[in-house]
């Protein structure tokens, strides 16, 4: 790894052999003319992953003896790069980025001092734009009305592929370009969050400091993942915790006491 790079490129792999090669060889093309190094952070596979990201130029692997969770693996990436390189880019294993990608976001983050984090248009492998990518702070009247939409218009809140450049309260994880200074001052990610709404704590937690949370649609990348959360019972039980823990941690005692109560309704209209 060269001593200082424009960008770190953190990806947090498990078991990630059928996508990590296609990810970690779109980079150099996602990247554009910006300097760069990759930390791939494996949550214990059991498949060829590792041998598979061994195999990159630029990649450093790091192999942890458990599965620690996306945003535990998140940080030790992040102790590696962040006094090191401009901007940090957490992307998952099974993405993809379209040329220049990356440097668009970068170069948005250059001329907006105040963004802290920054983020694509994901869509899936048909082209189609993936739900849930972004949105609004998950409170009580927001999910309300967001099942509304589901059930009864029968359409989403949110345009996933709307083209303009706007500010939003979060983006997904999936692929997030982050500022170092502004995680140094609001802290990293949450590692009691082992799946799920550790990126909305963490943009959360930036727009309370002041920084900014921007979706840029003119940066595109492809994810393979996504799946609703309905298709996998444990899923769904991290779902709910971190939604808890997120009340917790954002709305107080009322709110959180108010979640409970509906919870059971909302995963039953869900």
């Amino acid at each position: 790894m060269t001593s200082t790079v424009d960008l770190g490129i953190i990806v947090v792999t498990y078991n990630s052999a059928q996508t990590i090669g296609t990810c970690l060889g779109s980079a150099p093309e996602g990247v554009g003319e910006l300097d760069y190094d990759i930390v791939v952070v494996d949550n214990a596979s059991t498949d060829d992953t590792v041998d598979i990201a061994s195999g990159f130029p630029r990649v450093r692997v790091v192999r942890n003896e458990l599965n620690r969770g996306f945003a535990a693996a998140c940080n030790q990436g992040i102790d590696l790069l962040a006094g090191r390189c401009r901007y940090i880019l957490l992307l998952n294993p099974d993405a993809v980025a379209s040329a220049g990608a990356f440097q668009a976001l970068a170069s948005y983050m250059d001329d907006h001092p105040l963004a802290g984090a920054c983020g694509p248009l994901l869509v899936f492998p048909d082209g189609l734009a993936q739900p849930f990518s972004f949105g609004q702070d998950p409170t009580l009247a927001y999910l309300l009305r967001r099942q509304f939409y589901h059930l009864v218009l029968r359409r989403y809140l949110h345009d996933w592929g709307a083209n303009q450049i706007e500010e939003v309260d979060w983006i997904s994880g999936a692929c997030m370009m982050l500022r170092p200074s502004a995680l140094q001052q609001v802290g990293r990610l949450d590692e009691g969050m082992f799946l799920y709404f550790e990126d909305n704590d963490l943009c959360l937690r930036l727009r309370k400091a002041g920084w900014s949370v921007v979706r840029h649609p003119v940066a595109m990348v492809i994810h393979i993942g996504g799946q609703s959360v309905a298709n996998s019972p444990q899923a769904r039980k991290e779902y709910y915790r971190n939604l808890e823990r997120f009340y917790t941690r954002h709305y107080g005692l009322l709110a959180r006491c108010f979640l409970r109560i509906m919870l059971p309704l909302y995963r039953r209209l869900g």
